[in-house]
């Protein structure tokens, strides 16, 4: 499952995204990795959640983040979610159509029974109407 957390900048994204990654680790039975483009929100987690700093990896383009992903898949069978934060600069997709990577992070998650949740800096109307329904909040 793919679930999207869309706003523009400031807006409360990424608060909704921790305090979600947070609960989510009082149910969860396996690992949960939250993906960030820098380590500062390292206390407001919980230490149960695996912080990854994407910038500290090489990935300068959505097929090596989408490597990226599925490398952290395959080393641990026990993964349940994936929060990604900031995805649009995580994965290089600034200002672009981003259809058709929702529906590979889509398969990809039925493939494998990982979730993604991802914040979007995009208000709801400028994202494509094939990644609407996909949407959870609109900030």
């Amino acid at each position: 499952m793919v679930q999207i957390i869309s706003g523009r900048k400031g807006k409360g994204k990424t608060k909704y995204l921790l305090e979600k990654a947070n609960n989510a680790v009082k149910e969860a039975s396996g690992s949960i990795v939250y993906l960030d483009k820098s380590a500062k929100h390292m206390y407001e987690l919980n230490n149960k959640v695996r912080l990854i700093n994407v910038s500290d990896y090489p990935v300068r383009s959505f097929n090596g983040f989408i490597g990226f992903i599925c490398g952290l898949i395959s080393q641990d069978h026990d993964l349940e979610e994936i929060y990604l934060d900031s995805f649009l600069k995580l994965a290089h997709l600034e200002g672009k159509d981003i259809a058709e990577e929702v529906a590979l992070l889509e398969k990809i998650s039925q493939d494998f029974g990982v979730t993604f949740v991802l914040s979007v800096s995009a208000d709801e109307a400028e994202l494509a109407d094939s990644v609407k329904p996909y949407i959870v909040i609109s900030l």
